[in-house]
């Protein structure tokens, strides 16, 4: 079962449009070898405004040439995340700068102590297979902030981590984390437990650091989404096909960047444009229009043979209500049924409002409801029961039928936190809404769920990294 908003004819057109893109108009990149490395392939690089333009030969060679299959594992190596290979995968957010308090009636600035409580409670979540730091800790400073969020998510949760890398120089000590917890730099390779997110900055640029880093990861070399987000109307063109144009643009140019960098290196095409509200200068999570560009990038991404990463399961309320449930529910059934490979950033709190564990535990239940949908409807002789009708006949019922023992658990899903309640049971139960029940299952899981801990002599080998990390890179 899929869905679509393009056909083949558009989106050969907006393919043929991000090529006139690079090849006219070109993106700037602020990193001297990485525009060496373009000027060495054929693109026509302009050294002193760091603006390349790039022709479809580059663009070519870097589609054929990148991996686009990978996959994504925890520390339990029987946690992971498999990409290009058909499989929905699920994360949270890699971070944000604010913690909402549980009914949205305040919000903080977010902790190190937030990162374990979020990786925990996705360790404890089944839908959710990739585990983000949610938080951006206020109280360490960025340049080896990267480095304790990443060692707080390996001690907290067995699953794939994410966060914000930040530079090459904390993106070393973050590799020698990895290679502790893996038990070895060709372990490492073997099974990598998280990658370095690249994001263009639109229109058409890209950050020095976001490049640099890079040279870093690649040499493993880690998996590499490119994910610029450009917004409808403000840093994209005030149309979805011009800002779809330039989105596709901005991933084509990453994609070149990174196999530039390292040939063969994998990497996930990071459709994520969004529309921006005039009204409020506020960018739009979750409108319509975001449902029809995560469909349409994830059919650019495929016609490109690329596994797809997609902003979807959000919302644009600050709670876990009935706004929530729309925004989130109807574009991540689309992005499902579009085929993309992962949706992210989940337990966003508003358009980057900050996190909310609340809203993460709705869009976990959506996750399950979205599965059913996307395995449809399973039709053969023994899911027809034939035999069963004809045993019950008119006016019976199936309740006590072997049939129907053997099929209803997984023919129906059952929700945690969607009420099904006669309205007497509900009225006894307190009457709680959806908001107090995200609460209630949320509080249930961080009490009753712990983690499987690192080994003691892995954690005295991470604590003397994080020291190491703090010393050199604190200025």
């Amino acid at each position: 079962m899929k869905v679509s908003v393009l056909s083949d004819c558009q989106i050969q057109q907006l393919h043929e449009a991000s090529l006139t893109i690079l090849r006219n108009v070109g993106v700037h990149i602020p990193h001297n070898e990485a525009l060496r490395r373009f000027a060495d392939a054929g693109a026509d690089v302009d050294a002193a405004s760091q603006r390349v333009r790039i022709p479809e030969k580059v663009i070519s060679w870097a589609l054929e040439t990148c991996g686009k299959q990978f996959t994504l594992y925890g520390r339990d190596h029987s946690k992971r995340a498999i990409f290009g290979a058909g499989q929905r995968n699920y994360n949270t957010a890699a971070g944000e700068a604010f913690w909402v308090e549980d009914d949205s009636s305040a919000r903080r600035y977010a902790t190190l102590d937030d990162v374990g409580t979020a990786a925990r409670l996705v360790d404890a979540l089944p839908n959710i297979n990739i585990a983000g730091a949610m938080s951006d800790p206020h109280e360490l400073p960025p340049e080896y902030r990267c480095v304790y969020v990443a060692a707080e998510l390996l001690k907290n949760t067995t699953k794939p981590i994410m966060f914000w890398f930040y530079d090459r120089a904390s993106a070393r000590f973050v590799l020698e984390l990895f290679e502790i917890v893996a038990g070895g730099r060709e372990q490492m390779a073997q099974y990598p437990i998280a990658y370095p997110f690249l994001e263009p900055i639109s229109p058409l640029r890209f950050p020095h650091d976001g490049v640099d880093l890079l040279f870093e990861t690649c040499q493993v070399p880690l998996p590499v989404p490119i994910g610029p987000m450009a917004q409808v109307g403000a840093t994209g063109p005030g149309t979805l096909a011009g800002t779809l144009a330039q989105e596709n643009a901005e991933i084509l140019a990453g994609l070149c960047v990174v196999q530039l960098i390292r040939p063969g290196t994998p990497v996930c095409y990071g459709g994520i444009p969004h529309a921006f509200d005039m009204r409020t200068t506020q960018m739009i999570f979750a409108g319509p229009e975001q449902a029809l560009m995560a469909v349409a990038m994830t059919q650019l991404g495929k016609f490109y043979g690329l596994p797809v990463y997609i902003n979807v399961g959000l919302t644009d309320s600050k709670i876990a209500d009935a706004q929530a449930g729309l925004e989130a529910g109807i574009t991540l059934a689309l992005g499902a049924l579009a085929g993309a490979d992962i949706f992210g950033h989940l337990g966003i709190c508003g358009m980057d409002q900050g996190s909310s564990p609340a809203i993460l535990m709705l869009q976990h239940e959506l996750i399950g409801y979205v599965e059913r949908l996307a395995r449809g409807i399973t039709l053969d002789d023994d899911t027809l029961g034939l035999e069963t009708i004809r045993a019950v006949g008119p006016g019976g019922n199936y309740l006590a039928e072997e049939h129907t023992a053997m099929h209803f658990r997984n023919e129906l899903w059952f929700p945690q936190l969607l009420d099904r309640h006669y309205f007497e049971t509900w009225s006894e139960l307190g009457r709680p809404g959806m908001l107090q029940r995200c609460i209630d299952l949320k509080n249930e899981l961080l009490r009753s769920h712990t983690p499987t801990p690192l080994p003691d002599d892995t954690q005295r080998e991470i604590d003397q990294l994080l020291n190491a990390a703090k010393k050199h890179l604190e200025k």
